[in-house]
C-alpha cells in the first residue's frame, strides 16, 4: 500500500508557471516496488485526462500532446517525491490535478488512462486566469 499526496497547485495568470510535487508514502518495499507515476487532470465537467507519466524504474516519459513542450515530469527517487513542473499556463490548464501510481510494469491500459493506475492521491487545483 501506498499513500500519495500532492501538493504546490494555485492560483496563477496565463503565461505563469507552477511545480507540482507529489510524496509518496509507505514502508521501504511498497515504494520501491511503484512501477509507474503519473499525472492526471480533471477539469469541471470532464472527464480525468492523462497528462504526463514516468517509468520508475527506464525513467521514459509519456506526455499527452496537449502539454509537450510545457508539461516537464520528474522524479527523485531519494525523496520518494514525483513532480510536474508547468510552464507556459494557460487557462484551459485549469483542473484539479492527481497523482497515480501503480505496482505493474505492463498492462493492456495506455498510460493515459485512469485504469492503468491503482493509487491515487486527493489532488491539488491549479487555477488560470487569462
Amino acid at each position: 500500500q501506498v499513500q500519495l499526496v500532492e501538493s504546490g497547485g494555485g492560483s496563477v495568470q496565463a503565461g505563469g508557471s507552477l511545480r507540482l510535487s507529489c510524496a509518496a508514502f509507505g514502508n521501504s518495499y511498497s515504494i520501491y516496488s511503484i512501477a509507474l507515476m503519473g499525472w492526471f487532470r480533471q477539469a469541471p465537467g470532464k472527464e480525468r485526462e492523462g497528462v504526463a507519466t514516468i517509468d520508475r524504474g527506464g525513467g521514459t516519459k509519456y506526455y499527452a500532446d496537449s502539454v509537450k513542450g510545457r508539461f516537464t515530469i520528474s522524479q527523485d527517487s531519494a525523496e520518494n517525491t514525483m513532480y510536474l513542473q508547468i510552464n507556459s499556463l494557460k487557462p484551459e490548464d485549469t483542473a484539479m490535478y492527481y497523482c497515480a501510481a501503480d505496482y505493474r510494469p505492463k498492462s493492456t491500459y495506455s498510460v493515459y488512462d485512469v485504469r492503468r493506475f491503482s493509487y491515487w492521491g486527493q489532488g491539488t487545483q491549479v487555477t488560470v486566469s487569462s
